[in-house]
């Protein structure tokens, strides 16, 4: 692959194509053009090789910080980290700021929902397409005769559920944001109460057919109990636009060959900056 790419070349140093292949794997592209995750690779290389430059400049010490149980940051990812202390600074917003980001909209501040859920499980495990496709036509079977007959939802879940639950109608009682794996959390956001899933949902169980049987909306909170996260997202951030303006005067300022860190024009989906 890297051979059909020009070699990476930042201020005068060359890194190995090694490199690039190692974080193309971290990128993705369009089926059967792996070009394009190269390409990305190449330009993350590209500002890592920048910012690894500026530390070594500023005489940036390592000091690996442990990020998890048992695991420890590398010395570049040290060196960038102490870089970007030293040259990102961002003052805390004011009480005034904050306030008025409150303000803007009150009811995206509210206290997580609840839902009362049941649902019925066709297990199988997800990682077997042989085992996913066999018990996929009996989950969608499921779903036609839950929604031809709402009502019996209960009875069909005791007849037919593989899940605990099944003996008591398919019902999970109340859950919460995190009480649940991601995928089902995700679709019970977008159920109304007394709604069935159309199309059975994939999770690391099997198939799932889903009735949402209650929804409590959070209630809209109180200013002062949001006040330390709002704070904490504006800090956040402008430190991120802070951050992306130092790598682009880091950009602007160095020689760099094979790789396009060219700002991408105004209006553009990548020149937006993204929401806290």
């Amino acid at each position: 692959m890297s051979a059909l790419f020009p070699t990476l070349v930042v201020n005068g140093e060359t890194v190995p194509a090694a490199l690039v292949a190692a974080e193309a794997q971290n990128h993705s592209g369009p089926k059967g053009k792996p070009g394009i995750a190269w390409r990305k690779a190449a330009n993350a290389v590209a500002i890592r090789t920048l910012l690894l430059q500026e530390a070594r400049a500023r005489g940036i010490e390592a000091r690996p910080e442990e990020v998890g149980p048992g695991r420890w940051e590398t010395e570049e990812e040290a060196l960038v980290r102490g870089l970007l202390a030293e040259a990102v600074a961002v003052a805390p917003p004011g009480d005034a700021e904050v306030r008025a980001e409150w303000e803007r909209d009150p009811q995206r501040f509210r206290a997580p929902p609840l839902w009362e859920v049941s649902h019925i499980l066709v297990a199988c495990d997800p990682r077997d397409p042989d085992a996913r496709q066999a018990t996929h036509a009996r989950a969608v079977d499921l779903a036609r005769r839950a929604h031809s007959d709402p009502g019996a939802f209960a009875r069909l879940a005791r007849e037919t559920s593989e899940c605990g639950s099944g003996a008591g109608g398919g019902a999970l009682g109340q859950l919460s944001p995190g009480d649940t794996v991601p995928e089902f959390e995700a679709v019970l956001r977008s159920l109304s109460e007394g709604e069935i899933t159309a199309d059975p949902v994939l999770t690391r169980h099997g198939w799932h057919i889903i009735r949402m049987d209650a929804v409590a909306p959070g209630a809209v909170l109180p200013y002062d109990a949001v006040r330390p996260k709002i704070r904490e997202a504006m800090e956040k951030a402008a430190w991120d636009r802070m951050a992306r303006d130092f790598v682009q005067t880091l950009v602007a300022s160095a020689e760099i060959s094979g790789a396009d860190l060219r700002p991408a024009p105004p209006g553009s989906a990548a020149h937006e900056d993204r929401p806290c």
